[in-house]
């Protein structure tokens, strides 16, 4: 055990308009020497480690006691120092890099200082951006500015996030939400190897274990479903399986590695393939006996409020188990592909917030008519019972009045400090052109209030399933008709052109009373049953000789639906396609006041030569 004496060391520095306190612990005699340059002064800490600090950059050195009285105030910008041993850059994200760590936590916490390692973390936050998140291990477990005793923490840049707040928010709401095992957050200002880097966030890696994820040793379960470490992406991983039901990409976080066998991920699959069948079966009472229920509703809700595209891939979707108990949802993990990214520039952009009307589920979740019409069905078959569907809207409207208003004022704590000094020093170390802390930071706030009444009315109209999906009301068929050219193939540039007064008409809708976010349009078989969509478009299908929707192997034409809701692509496979002619039907789907509101569209094909052979 090692002991650490109340004594520290300071080193101050006046730079960057601050005054830069750096602790050392003092638990033992400390060597303090010159570089033979006299450019360095070294401290000579455990371990044989030198930590050099510019001489030309110390104000002064005191040694003082550890404050016996902490103030505890977490929303305080705090000073991170770090110190890999040979002086190098952290610039892999599979190897540690040993390291000496010096936080001061200004008397709210007690500080710190001991030997450590290092290393990089993230996917594109590592990859894209020139500020890298990091990964520390301590070498002994420790608290870290009141958050609870462990080794490994995560630094996020949050590089992408001009506000720094995405993740808080997120953290902020979830903890109030009562989801176990939420972070927390605390923002340092980081220096390695005595460089400045900006503002960092400090908080908890996700692993099992006390103060973590605290499901038992011997019979927990820590799995997240994310598509960089599936096994299509991490092949020889070892830790990994695709989901027997819904073909999910799943990593085993717990147990780890050191205690995996075949066996250990087999049965991992096969406890997790349970709760998959009773999602598929829509057996609510079995689902209700495997899955926390409410945890699973709370983090719907915040995916799709906080609009994460990352629930359709999936990606750091995290759950887990203890023995017989029942599957829960969470930690909430990584943010900053939400808020209505904008991915056309994603690997140098930081645009947010144009629209507050998109979905990743959409309007019917249990058709997957959002804007990621391939979210896997483990998310939204609930929708399709009456149970699940009630309490989902319930559970919205319990919290719908002050979910923006509490926990964006819990954000504004932090902003408060941030605006002291260290949010200025972040713009000037990382400049990114057009684009401040303060405008973004209240066009988030402006977005969140926007998202949440769009979010009410959207969950309130959610159709019951016991209406789908032949109870809804059928307002009536609007016939069309298109000519293409056989020897144009999948090439066609003709429309599908569909009038939205007309569909609006016969719903008995007003134009200023509609919104394309709710509308899904569905393929339907030749007997009025609903088909599946087999082309990349959000809405479309693939139709066989019959008329009928299906796979694109029998497909002779096909209507792919994007962005335009209203002009429709079309085509045709030249091998399968030898008639002149196809009818087939696409159904616009609107719900209102519990109705699912229909107006089915008749498509005639006239299919010429265009000059080619049949």
């Amino acid at each position: 055990m090692q002991i650490y004496a109340q004594q520290r060391v300071f080193v101050h520095r006046y730079d960057l308009s601050e005054h830069w306190r750096f602790p050392i612990v003092a638990d033992s005699i400390i060597d303090i020497t010159i570089e033979d340059n006299e450019t360095n002064l070294l401290f000579n800490v455990r371990g044989d480690v030198s930590i050099p600090f510019n001489i030309s950059r110390i104000d002064s050195l005191t040694i003082e006691d550890e404050p016996l009285i902490e103030g505890k105030n977490p929303y305080r910008v705090f000073q991170l120092y770090i110190t890999t041993n040979d002086g190098s850059d952290v610039t892999s994200k599979d190897y540690y890099t040993d390291c000496h760590i010096m936080l001061n936590a200004k008397g709210e916490y007690a500080n710190y200082s001991a030997n450590a390692q290092i290393r990089g973390r993230g996917n594109s936050s590592f990859s894209w951006y020139p500020k890298k998140p990091y990964r520390i291990k301590l070498n002994q477990k420790h608290k870290m500015l009141g958050m609870g005793k462990a080794k490994s923490w995560v630094l996020l840049a949050n590089y992408r996030d001009i506000t720094d707040m995405m993740n808080t928010f997120v953290f902020e709401m979830g903890r109030w939400l009562g989801l176990p095992y939420t972070n927390h957050t605390r923002y340092v200002e980081l220096f390695l190897n005595d460089e400045y880097k900006g503002v960092y966030q400090l908080t908890e890696q996700i692993q099992q274990g006390t103060n973590r994820v605290e499901v038992s040793d011997e019979e927990g379960i820590l799995i997240s479903l994310d598509v960089d470490d599936g096994p299509s992406l991490s092949p020889s991983a070892g830790d990994n399986f695709s989901s027997k039901v819904y073909k999910m990409p799943v990593c085993v976080k717990y147990p780890d590695d050191e205690r995996f066998t075949t066996n250990t991920v087999d049965s991992v699959k096969a406890v997790f393939a349970e709760l998959e069948k009773a999602i598929k079966d829509k057996d609510y009472p079995l689902v209700e006996s495997l899955l926390d229920i409410p945890s699973f509703i709370k983090y719907l809700q915040i995916q799709e409020f906080i609009y994460n595209v990352e629930l359709s891939a999936p990606r750091s979707i995290y759950m887990h188990k203890d023995g017989d108990g029942k599957w829960v949802m969470g930690p909430l993990w990584d943010f900053d592909a939400g808020y209505d990214f904008d991915w056309s520039d994603m690997y140098t952009g930081h645009t947010f917030f144009s629209n507050y009307r998109e979905t990743v589920m959409g309007s019917n979740p249990l058709k997957r008519n959002g804007n990621y019409n391939y979210v896997p069905q483990f998310f939204t078959d609930l929708f399709g019972c009456p149970e699940f569907v009630e309490a989902y809207k319930a559970q919205w409207a319990s919290v719908k009045d002050s979910i923006v208003s509490r926990n964006w004022d819990e954000c504004m704590r932090y902003v408060e400090q941030l605006r002291l000094g260290a949010m200025a020093r972040e713009e000037s170390q990382w400049p990114i052109s057009g684009m401040r802390f303060e405008t973004e930071l209240q066009k988030m706030h402006q977005w969140l209030i926007k998202r949440c009444d769009f979010m009410t009315n959207l969950i309130e109209n959610i159709p019951m399933p016991s209406e789908e999906p032949n109870q809804g009301r059928l307002c009536g068929t609007i016939p069309v008709h298109t000519t293409m050219q056989w020897s144009k193939g999948y090439t066609q540039t003709n429309k599908i052109n569909v009038s939205k007064q007309q569909v609006l008409s016969l719903m008995g809708i007003a134009e200023s009373d509609f919104s394309e976010a709710y509308v899904s349009i569905v393929p339907l078989n030749t007997d009025g049953s609903e088909g599946t969509n087999g082309t990349n478009g959000v809405y479309g299908g693939w139709f066989d000789s019959e008329g009928d929707p299906g796979a694109y192997a029998n497909g002779h034409v096909y209507i792919e639906v994007f962005d335009d809701l209203w002009n429709w692509n079309c085509g045709l496979y030249k091998n399968q396609c030898q008639h002149d002619s196809h009818t087939v039907t696409m159904q616009y789907q609107y719900p209102l006041g519990g109705i699912l509101l229909k107006v089915n569209v008749e498509v005639h094909f006239t299919i010429e030569s265009g000059g080619g052979w049949w």
